[in-house]
């Protein structure tokens, strides 16, 4: 829809080819090179604010450099036994029934591919939803990973909340690298966005300078937020057969009750 009315043959602000932002790209360094000496990373931050883009750089590595090995886990609410049969999908190996089977078809593996000079990274998504019980056994099991592995956790502030408390000193005392992801400011949502329009192979122009600050505004700091409503505002263009996102096109947009903050729900 966007794509035929734009005419463009990309589509913007695709998550599966967005570029990594300058804070991002040096979170994807130390967290493959945490891979190449061992270690433990949590990456933590509000929902929005780019966990997804690093994770998916991070699942596209094995693409671009044929050293390394990425696994990853994101039904984090499962039980152990279900956990470590999604590990072992992830690195294609066949479950057993035992799951003490499994960790040592797991840990074979990982030998295996240390052996052949790979350097392998899993990632547990959404793992502040995990139960700290399964968690330590999943660390049990790694430590007797070889030292060219890097597990990377995944999830909202609450997971490094949950990790301080002392009887997961266990745990958090073998985290190697951490990073809290935190909001855009105005000046690099705005570049951010005209970013996505040019790699779409659409000009600034597209979105009138006042519409821009209106979704940065409404945004918050939130990439998340910036994309929906950037998207969704190109949607309702086409819906008004108009080539410019203007204020009024935003407005339209927001006007949607997600959109509306709690003390204006009650006009609805």
């Amino acid at each position: 829809m966007i794509r035929h009315y734009f005419g463009i043959n990309k589509n913007p602000f695709d998550f599966e080819n967005v570029e990594l932002l300058p804070h991002q790209e040096k979170v994807v360094e130390i967290l493959n090179a945490h891979a190449h000496i061992g270690g433990l990373s949590t990456i933590i931050g509000e929902p929005g604010t780019g966990k997804t883009v690093i994770k998916k750089t991070m699942q596209n590595k094995t693409k671009q450099d044929k050293r390394y090995t990425v696994a990853c886990v994101g039904r984090t609410l499962h039980t152990y036994r279900n956990t470590i049969q999604i590990l072992c999908d992830a690195f294609e190996i066949e479950p057993e029934h035992s799951s003490y089977k499994s960790e040592r078809k797991l840990i074979n593996e990982a030998y295996e591919l240390y052996r052949a000079g790979k350097f392998l990274i899993t990632i547990i998504d959404e793992a502040h939803l995990m139960e700290i019980d399964t968690l330590r056994r999943l660390r049990l099991m790694f430590d007797d990973f070889p030292k060219n592995h890097n597990l990377i956790l995944i999830g909202l502030p609450s997971l490094m909340q949950k990790l301080s408390l002392k009887v997961n000193d266990d745990i958090k005392s073998r985290v190697t690298y951490s990073e809290a992801l935190q909001k855009l400011n105005p000046d690099d949502m705005e570049k951010f966005i005209y970013s996505q329009l040019e790699k779409a192979g659409l000009g600034h122009h597209v979105f009138s300078p006042e519409s821009i600050e209106l979704i940065v505004r409404y945004s918050e700091g939130v990439i998340r937020r910036a994309r929906n409503l950037s998207l969704s505002s190109m949607i309702q263009a086409v819906r008004a057969q108009t080539k410019e996102v203007n204020t009024q096109i935003v407005n339209e947009v927001l006007r949607q009750p997600h959109w509306r903050k709690e003390y204006d729900m009650e006009e609805i």
